[in-house]
């Protein structure tokens, strides 16, 4: 009797990219940098978290297109190295929080079946934002994963809403740009144009002292003379 040949199995791709840009515009690119490089600030200094952007997502082994692709999401208790794409069975750890810069190619998507898909996979906290304010109102919505599934985060007696899970507040600048503020200290993280102006500050201060010390250090040098 012949032997039937076994099967042959085939290795799975992940795929770590679909071809498509990776935003609608200028400023959806620019708000989701902003997002992904204001987190990464504030959690620079431990060695637990992870914050990415725009990566594949994986989250059932051998289904390669069961994936999403969250604008930026935060993951505690994995390394923070860089990924090619993020496996949920490998890293044992859903993102915290997920947040999604709409658009008018996207916002459907995010406020329905993307949003469903985080609940399922347990995403503490997801967040809505809509920098041209003109798909969603408000343009600036977080939820709150509960039992009964996501429900809206109510603002707080400061006028912004609370993220648990990240110790931060949110809310909108007067060009209705996305704001973090420490919950702890009330501070507000600095987006990247603040931040290459405050280290020029700092340097242009130390060029300062350096000056004066060498001015009075000469000083010095002629009273001994």
């Amino acid at each position: 009797m012949a032997i039937k040949p076994m099967p042959v199995q085939r290795a799975v791709t992940y795929r770590e990219s679909d071809g498509k840009p990776m935003s609608e515009s200028d400023l959806h690119q620019d708000e989701t940098i902003e997002l992904k490089l204001m987190l990464r600030a504030h959690f620079a200094e431990r060695d637990d978290v992870y914050v990415a952007s725009n990566n594949f997502l994986y989250y059932q082994e051998g289904q390669p297109k069961l994936v999403i692709s969250p604008d930026v999401y935060v993951v505690f208790g994995i390394a923070p190295h860089l990924r090619r794409v993020f496996k949920l069975w490998e890293e044992r750890h859903a993102p915290a929080a997920v947040f999604e810069v709409s658009s008018r190619k996207t916002w459907r998507q995010d406020l329905r079946p993307k949003r469903a898909t985080c609940a399922r996979l347990g995403v503490a906290e997801y967040w809505l934002y809509d920098p041209e304010h003109d798909y969603l109102g408000p343009p600036l919505q977080g939820f709150e994963l509960t039992p009964a599934g996501y429900v809206p985060i109510a603002h707080d007696a400061t006028g912004r809403i609370p993220s648990k899970v990240l110790g931060l507040q949110l809310d909108l600048d007067a060009e209705g740009h996305v704001r973090l503020h420490d919950a702890r200290t009330g501070q507000r993280l600095l987006r990247s144009r603040e931040t290459a102006q405050a280290a020029a500050r700092a340097e242009a201060e130390v060029q300062r002292l350096r000056r004066e010390i060498q001015r009075l250090s000469g000083r010095g040098a002629d009273r001994d003379v």
